[in-house]
């Protein structure tokens, strides 16, 4: 039988969710004055992203941010009555919505990225090998080389 931690400081877990915590309180601080949820920020940056090879669908900015699906709409409601986005559906499959990243929208995104990216460099600054932890991070997040 293996041995439980009996400190919290050596759960590899318990300080993944610390460390978390923290990161998300600062991202939710950069974006107050931008007026934008920590998921309304993921969920256009994925749009964002995707619209370089046309138009995504709900369903893959859902996946490409591996966020709940049913969320991702109703995020992206949000996000098309405030004209950052639009949502029409798929001229084949009319229960597909495709996804427009509008003018003001790709300007916010823009907006948005460059904050969080300072905040970022601000959160892990006193990370020592910065390159090393990205690269366990896609490791743990199973991103794609």
């Amino acid at each position: 039988m293996s041995e439980l931690i009996d400190d919290a400081g050596a759960s590899p877990g318990f300080l993944l969710w610390r460390v978390t915590q923290r990161w998300q309180r600062s991202i939710v601080a950069t974006l107050r004055p931008l007026d934008l949820t920590h998921a309304q920020f993921v969920l256009l940056m994925s749009a964002n992203y995707l619209s370089r090879d046309g138009s995504p669908s709900q369903r893959e900015v859902a996946d490409h941010a591996e966020a709940d699906v049913m969320m991702t709409s109703q995020v992206l409601r949000t996000l098309e009555k405030r004209g950052l986005v639009t949502r029409s559906p798929d001229p084949a499959d009319a229960r597909v919505k495709r996804l427009t990243v509008t003018a003001d929208g790709a300007r916010l995104a823009r907006r948005a990225q460059a904050a969080v990216e300072k905040a970022d460099r601000a959160f892990f600054a006193d990370v020592g090998d910065p390159e090393s932890l990205l690269s366990h991070l896609k490791e743990l997040a199973a991103w794609p080389s």
